[in-house]
């Protein structure tokens, strides 16, 4: 198992420069996707960073605000020119349909590309999909757990955090105070609801919590979709039958800026997803000096150990009501537990690292090198990397303790 650790600098400074607006980088980013997902927020996140150190160009169909876009047509046009290394470019894909496109422009247009595709995904490739890696020249896993789901893969890199953007406030009091909202702290969950994401775990354990706390509010930030609109409409009811209406809000879909601010206003965030390929909310609140309870799926367990947050069995509601209330008994406990959370963040899981990576997998493939096949992750493979190991063995023991 290969974990990929770049150094700063990543191996590239001796890229081409990419000075024209209008030409085609060595390396093309692809978000082909309208909606705004998990994967669009790292691809946000990373590029601007990966243009520090690599010309980078992008195709953004989701309207993700990042500046000098390319449509896909003009990387049709612009595909047979000649790149800056003289041989061959890079087409960086995430989706499947990514790689289709990857794939067009290789071997239907006859372009010199290299497909780079990165995986997150909690489940096993279906037959398609599956045909489709095999096709591709790295395939970047974004944890252990998510490497063993696949056939093959060439290294593993985790996700990071843009630790300027999400950072913790001048004032958590104040900053939750300005709400106006009942109460003196703030604990909620942050993301999508849905049945996966676990948003109804976090519900019934604010229902049987806090009337036990009433110094604290419980909000939910994230969009649902139509399909889960019953789901949503269920929970409400709960939340109204419990007579805690004014304690249990939901934000529902807010903006960027917005959604930082909440961070910063949280004392404690709750992750209780049934599934995830990685799972990028645990981070962004680390980064933001708030503690973390997470469920054992994801790359949660390699991510929170006890001196930032506690994780409890996947799906199980008396687990994670037996992780919250010695939290939330213990605020003073949250406080410095956020200062270690901001630093874990910053020391280990910053964006700038996995940027340094992803670009140093660019340099190495432009340099006419080929990456590594290697099986996909066991558990002893996570053992041999000993900091993994600890943190895998620290969440079972976690889990054993609050179950």
């Amino acid at each position: 198992m290969t974990s990929i650790r770049a150094k700063r600098g990543g191996g590239t400074r001796n890229v081409p420069k990419f000075t024209d607006e209008h030409a085609l980088a060595d390396v093309v980013v692809a978000n082909l996707h309208r909606r705004y997902t998990g994967i669009s927020a790292t691809v946000r996140a990373l590029v601007p960073h990966q243009r520090k150190e690599f010309p980078i160009s992008l195709v953004d169909t989701g309207n993700l605000g990042v500046d000098d876009t390319l449509s896909f047509w003009q990387v049709v046009r612009n595909g047979w020119s000649r790149s800056g290394n003289g041989t061959t470019r890079i087409w960086h894909a995430r989706r499947d349909v990514e790689i289709l496109a990857g794939l067009f422009l290789r071997s239907v247009l006859r372009q010199k590309w290299k497909i780079v595709f990165t995986s997150a995904a909690p489940k096993p490739p279906n037959v398609l999909l599956n045909a489709l890696i095999d096709r591709v020249d790295a395939v970047i896993a974004t944890s252990h757990r998510a490497a063993g789901f696949l056939d093959w893969h060439s290294c593993v890199i985790p996700h990071g955090v843009d630790t300027d953007f999400f950072c913790p406030p001048a004032d958590r009091d104040a900053a939750y105070a300005e709400t106006g909202f009942p109460g003196k702290y703030a604990i909620g969950q942050m993301g999508r609801i849905r049945p996966s994401k676990g948003t109804d775990l976090f519900i019934d354990a604010m229902i049987t919590l806090l009337p036990r706390y009433p110094e604290f509010t419980a909000v939910v930030c994230g969009l649902c979709q139509m399909t889960d609109r019953t789901y949503l409409s269920d929970m409400k009811r709960r939340v109204s039958e419990a007579g805690l209406e004014s304690r249990i809000i939901f934000l529902g879909e807010l903006p960027r800026e917005e959604v930082r601010r909440w961070y910063q206003r949280l004392s404690l965030c709750v992750a209780a997803s049934r599934r995830e390929g990685f799972g990028l909310t645990p981070l962004e609140a680390l980064a933001s000096g708030c503690p973390v309870v997470a469920s054992g799926t994801g790359a949660w367990p390699w991510i929170v150990n006890e001196e930032v947050g506690v994780l409890f069995e996947t799906g199980n509601l008396q687990s994670l009501c037996q992780a919250l209330e010695p939290m939330m008994a213990k605020v003073e406990r949250l406080k410095r537990m956020g200062l270690a959370a901001r630093q874990r963040a910053v020391e280990h899981h910053s964006v700038e690292r996995e940027s340094a990576a992803i670009n140093a997998i660019y340099a190495h493939l432009l340099s006419g090198h080929t990456m590594p096949r290697q099986s996909g992750a066991t558990f002893s493979d996570a053992q041999r990397d000993g900091s993994l190991g600890r943190n895998t063995q620290r969440s079972r023991s976690i889990q054993r303790r609050v179950s």
